[in-house]
């Protein structure tokens, strides 16, 4: 195959393709709940901080927003580092620098959103 040819993997285009894509979305999801205990953790705070940003804390529309957001990305986050663990496990299981490198810059990743997580409610709730 060229550079430019598409893959004969591709799927389908327009409304087929969104109805695709949203059902791989939605395996990926099941896939996180059923394998990655790091991801219902945090599925099970988002559950909790969620609905508390939206109903409960006294805050301004941005301010949810925020709350909400940053509870989200720590999700959007761990889906990304579980995906590249699993790319990386899939190539080998044996160890590789390399391998390590890509594990840590996910859980980086990962560390980085939850101190984020924390400093954004800790400013709404805290920060007047």
């Amino acid at each position: 195959m060229s550079k430019h040819e598409e893959s004969p993997f591709k799927g389908k285009t327009g409304i087929r393709r969104l109805i695709n894509a949203f059902g791989y979305s939605l395996d990926g999801i099941k896939a996180a709940f059923r394998h990655e205990d790091a991801f219902r953790q945090l599925a099970l705070l988002a559950i909790i901080l969620i609905p508390t940003a939206l109903f409960i804390v006294p805050a301004s529309p941005l301010a949810r927003a925020l709350l909400v957001a940053s509870s989200l990305a720590t999700l959007i986050i761990e889906l990304l580092n579980s995906a590249i663990e699993a790319a990386v496990d899939h190539t080998s299981l044996e160890r590789h620098p390399l391998a390590k490198r890509a594990k840590d810059m996910g859980s980086a990743a990962q560390l980085l959103g939850l101190i984020n997580l924390a400093a954004v409610w800790g400013l709404v709730l805290f920060g007047h």
